[in-house]
């Protein structure tokens, strides 16, 4: 999943990339994912955020995907602008 968030205009880079370190170690901690920054790096006001979810059960990725997109939703810093989704089933 890839998530882009909108940090408004108060954000010099180095204070977006504090904010954008902080958010990506939470949710390793929090939902045992592997988490990164993977596009707009350069850009003080945008980020996007990519996490993979690894299980037996599509149900379950589903489900922590949406936990993960309510935490996010409720972080108070930024704002969640896109949502890209893919379940990949074997």
């Amino acid at each position: 999943m890839t998530v882009e968030i909108f940090l408004g205009d108060a954000f010099s880079l180095k204070e977006k990339r504090q904010v954008v370190k902080s958010i990506i170690e939470r949710l390793k901690n929090r939902y045992n994912i592997s988490v990164a920054e993977v596009g707009k790096q350069n850009d003080r006001r945008w980020a996007v955020i990519g996490m993979a979810c690894v299980s037996n059960s599509g149900e379950h990725v589903d489900q922590q995907l949406d936990h993960i997109l309510d935490f996010m939703d409720k972080d108070g810093r930024f704002s969640v602008e896109e949502v890209d989704r893919e379940l990949q089933h074997y």
